[in-house]
């Protein structure tokens, strides 16, 4: 399966499904992360009410876990270099062993989080579309709010 497929697009009617979806993942989850990923959510839907919600379970049609988890906010249009194009998520919330990573999807330039929030933001790993932490206490939840902030608010 593909990167492409991993996150269908999700109609208005499915949209009450995806809020359930992401309840029931959240309660799932072990405490303290269970708390944590509970205050991304909300810190993430404060940055933009209303937002497009999105749910991968990471299980292909076989089901085959393929990825972790994810949740979505927001969309934006992914083109690819064969001409076509597809819907997916600005913002990605996903969980690990190890921890939490936030996904800012569509961004150009691959170096602006490690710039613009890597020195802030505390304990947490910086990379080109991806901020990774091993807990909420290790990092700046204000800085974190900035970058999904401007991740929802940019062009693309």
């Amino acid at each position: 399966m593909s990167s492409r497929d991993r996150f269908p697009a999700v109609s208005d009617e499915d949209s009450l499904n995806v809020t359930e979806q992401i309840d029931t993942f959240i309660a799932s989850q072990p405490e303290p992360k269970r708390s944590e990923l509970k205050t991304l959510h909300e810190l993430t839907l404060q940055q933009s009410p209303g937002c497009k919600l999105w749910f991968s379970d990471g299980r292909n049609d076989e089901g085959k876990v393929v990825a972790n988890p994810t949740i979505g906010y927001g969309s934006y249009t992914i083109h690819y270099s064969d001409g076509t194009s597809r819907e997916s998520f600005r913002i990605g919330l996903s969980t690990n062993k190890t921890g939490i990573s936030v996904y800012i999807m569509g961004l150009d330039d691959k170096t602006f989080l490690a710039h613009t929030y890597g020195t802030t933001i505390g304990k947490a790993t910086v990379t080109g579309y991806c901020i990774r932490f091993k807990s909420l206490r290790d990092i700046d939840l204000d800085t974190l709010a900035a970058a999904v902030r401007y991740g929802l608010e940019c062009p693309g």
